[in-house]
């Protein structure tokens, strides 16, 4: 427990092994917001509007790899209640989370800091990771918290409302795709976890990060920011600020997904930043495949598939493997030209 940063960052010091290499920090330069981040109005999907919030999609998903989603249907009650017992989670006193915390990575429910890698990485990250399975929900409920009070009630209400939300989204982008109806059901779309971080206040948001470089290996994240922004997302050579919008997803596109369509939808490399002030916390919904489910290019999109059948648990041990550049998580499984 003594490791959480949560457990000791008012100390007004940034350790050694917090602090990254000079080309990886993220510096003292502001990173602009970017004003053509793709935002996308969910309500339009529908009657004769269909069509063209599906186009969209597809082009978010191919030139940006992620885009902000409102009007999605989950309620904004809802929403604000889980960011809030989120909150509480995090400012509990230690004794209350310490049936919680684990430093064993095989544990499907647990609190930890930095990452999976904490053991044997160099440097750490400024943040600590609530991670928890949301499916079956049932069984997966009574391993998650069970404080504060009407935390498995509302954040379980949280994980069904935001599933149903990834089964609209990637409908929308098979239809968009052209595969048949359902292609992304059942066990190509079965597994779907919660990551929850909490990043205090940083000494000198300069020299560490949140999280670092990468992209996600499953098939879409669907990701509530909450009020505090963060988020930076690789684009063009550059990074650019994804600003939280009240009751908005952002949604990106995972590895997963880019085998799966072929290149035609693309995984974004983004990072969280931190800041002097303000806490900030942030929840990730993966959605992603059966462990045990092979992932390959629909053969309905190409005769030239880029990439090898793989079981999806095969793919995610390489991209586990790899620390530091995980775009190496899909060297691998390319097929040559």
């Amino acid at each position: 427990m003594e490791k959480l940063v949560s457990m000791w960052y008012k100390d007004n010091s940034l350790p050694e092994n917090y602090i990254f290499p000079p080309e990886t920090r993220p510096g003292k330069c502001i990173v602009p917001s970017s004003n053509n981040i793709p935002l996308i109005d969910l309500s339009q999907a529908v009657g004769h509007h269909r069509s063209d919030t599906i186009q969209q999609i597809l082009k978010a998903g191919n030139q940006f790899g992620f885009f902000q989603l409102t009007n999605h249907g989950v309620p904004e009650k809802l929403i604000n209640d889980t960011m809030s017992i989120f909150k509480e989670f995090f400012e509990m006193p230690a004794a209350q989370k310490a049936s919680v915390y684990s430093e064993d990575p095989s544990k499907s429910c647990r609190l930890y800091t930095s990452s999976v890698h904490y053991n044997r990485e160099k440097i750490h990250h400024w943040r600590d990771n609530l991670r928890h399975p949301c499916h079956p929900l049932d069984e997966c409920l009574q391993q998650w918290p069970d404080r504060p009070t009407g935390y498995r009630e509302i954040v379980g209400a949280y994980a069904i409302e935001a599933k149903k939300l990834g089964s609209v989204i990637l409908e929308l982008i098979s239809e968009g795709l052209g595969l048949e109806t359902g292609y992304f059901r059942d066990e190509l779309s079965e597994s779907s976890l919660l990551s929850i971080n909490y990043y205090p206040p940083c000494p000198d948001p300069s020299l560490t990060l949140g999280i670092p470089k990468h992209a996600d290996p499953n098939l879409i994240t669907i990701l509530l920011q909450g009020d505090v922004s963060g988020l930076q997302v690789f684009r063009d050579g550059k990074w650019i600020g994804v600003e939280p919008l009240p009751n908005a997803f952002v949604v990106n596109i995972g590895y997963a997904l880019q085998i799966i369509s072929n290149n035609k939808l693309k995984s974004a490399e983004h990072r969280a930043v931190t800041n002097s002030k303000d806490a900030r916390i942030s929840a990730a919904f993966f959605v992603s495949p059966a462990h045990s489910t092979v992932i390959e290019p629909a053969k309905a999109l190409t005769d030239s598939p880029l990439y090898r059948s793989t079981q999806y648990k095969d793919f995610l041990a390489q991209y586990i493997s790899i620390t530091g550049d995980t775009k190496l998580a899909l060297e691998p499984f390319k097929l040559q030209a």
